[in-house]
């Protein structure tokens, strides 16, 4: 500061942390003041499942029956009422057992278990006709029913014969990765069952007035 008699002059000079010597004209903050911070970073997307940093997220594949070539559930079995024959006319009672199945295994290099549930039985009766059931029957006993009565998986025959029987079971596939969940694989996996013939006889009746044993060369005997 100066006086000049006419007038006072006064003059400041300051220096910059780091910059040129007092009185260069740099102007920066004086002494006690701090700096503005420098902003935060935006924080990093590290997607849905919050995982940074190169992790790789590795899910599951989509499976399908070309997949599960080698797992194949088990054949069905096949019997009926009565057993081997039938009657022209009256209902022969068929029943084949088909059971939900769990094997283990690998599936795209993945260790896996692949469930098999029946769900459609499809019977061929031999004589050009064939039937669709969601279950494989049961014996007249377990149903609770007469002999030669209907049954859902019951056919009757119209003539006599000897008719090869089979069973066509179909399965529904899941996989379960190892988590406790089913995923399900579009598509039914058949298995099928043969090998059972009905003899088909006609039955005829007469009336008598003694019984077979009482006269072995009567009618029906």
């Amino acid at each position: 500061m100066s006086n000049t008699g006419d007038g006072v002059d006064v003059a400041a000079g300051g220096t910059r942390p780091g910059g040129g010597a007092p009185g260069s004209g740099d102007r920066g903050p004086g002494p006690g003041t701090d700096a503005a911070p420098a902003p935060a970073p935006a924080p990093e997307d590290c997607g849905p499942l919050d995982r940074c940093g190169g992790f790789a997220v590795e899910t599951v594949p989509d499976v399908t029956l070309a997949d599960l070539a080698s797992f194949r559930p088990a054949t069905p079995t096949l019997t009926g009422e009565p057993s081997g024959f039938g009657v022209v006319g009256m209902p022969a009672n068929l029943v084949a057992t088909a059971s939900e199945q769990h094997i283990p295994g690998t599936v795209l290099d993945w260790d896996v278990t692949v469930r098999f549930t029946p769900t459609v039985f499809v019977f061929d009766h031999g004589d050009g006709t064939s039937g669709r059931a969601t279950t494989g029957g049961a014996s007249w006993a377990a149903l609770r029913q007469a002999q030669f009565t209907p049954t859902a998986t019951s056919h009757v025959y119209r003539e006599r014969g000897i008719y090869p029987v089979s069973v066509t079971v179909e399965y529904a596939a899941a996989v379960d990765f190892g988590s406790g969940f089913w995923r399900p694989v579009a598509g039914v996996v058949r298995a099928t069952a043969t090998g059972y013939d009905v003899t088909v006889v006609e039955v005829r009746t007469a009336l008598v007035d003694r019984t077979c044993t009482e006269d072995p060369s009567g009618p029906g005997c």
